[in-house]
C-alpha cells in the first residue's frame, strides 16, 4: 500500500504547557520557553531533548511551537524546529512566515542541525536564538548534528538572518545531559 497521507502531531501535553496567547517580551524569555519545551519532552518521554518556538519579533507574540518527535512518529524530519515551522505555517497560512514583512524569530533550545539549518532559510526566519551549541549536543547525547558550512552564521547573515547564541546555554545543556544519562534515551 502507498500511504497518501502523513500525520505529524505534537504530544498531548503541549496544550497544557503552552498558552497560545503567550507574549515574550525579550530574547531570554523566548529561549526559556523553547528550553522548557525540550525539558518537558524529555520528562514526558515523548521525543528527543529539543524544543523550539516561533515568535513575531515586534510584538513577541507566540506563533508556533515544536518539540522533537522523530522516534515516536517514525519520521526523520520531525525535529523541533521543523515542527515549530509547520505549526506556525498552519496558524498563519503562510509558507514564508515573513512574506508580509513581519519579522520572525525562532528560539531553539539547541543549534539547528544541518537539516533544520536549511529549513530556516525557506521558513522565513529573520532572527535565530540558540541555547546549546551543536558540540554540546554531540558531547552530551548520541545525536549527530550533521555537516554545516564552516561559516554557517555568516551564511545565514548573507540571507538576512541574524544569529544570537549561547543564550541560557547552561540551562539548555542541563536538558541534554538529563536525556543523555537517561535509561530511556530512545523515545
Amino acid at each position: 500500500m502507498v500511504y497518501a497521507q502523513v500525520h505529524l502531531a505534537l504530544p498531548a501535553w503541549i496544550h497544557e504547557a503552552v498558552d497560545p496567547l503567550t507574549v515574550c517580551a525579550d530574547d531570554t524569555s523566548k529561549l526559556a520557553l523553547a528550553i522548557e519545551l525540550s525539558r518537558l519532552n524529555v520528562r514526558h518521554e515523548t521525543g528527543g531533548p529539543f524544543g523550539a518556538a516561533v515568535f513575531d519579533e515586534s510584538s513577541g507574540r507566540l506563533i508556533g511551537v515544536g518539540v522533537n518527535r522523530v522516534l515516536p512518529l517514525a519520521c526523520s524530519v520531525a525535529h523541533a524546529e521543523t515542527m515549530a515551522y509547520m505549526t506556525a505555517q498552519a496558524r498563519t497560512q503562510k509558507v514564508r512566515l515573513n512574506e508580509d514583512g513581519t519579522r520572525i524569530v525562532l528560539a531553539t533550545s539547541s543549534q539547528p542541525c544541518c537539516m533544520c539549518y536549511g529549513a530556516t532559510f525557506w521558513a522565513g526566519i529573520d532572527t535565530l536564538l540558540i541555547g546549546a551549541r551543536s558540540e554540546d549536543v554531540m558531547a552530551l547525547t548520541d545525536f549527530d548534528e550533521g555537516p554545516l558550512p564552516a561559516d554557517w552564521i555568516g551564511e545565514l547573515g548573507k540571507r538576512g538572518i541574524g544569529v544570537r547564541r549561547d543564550l541560557l546555554r547552561e540551562r539548555a545543556c542541563a536538558v541534554l545531559g538529563e536525556y543523555g544519562r537517561s535509561e530511556h534515551r530512545r523515545y
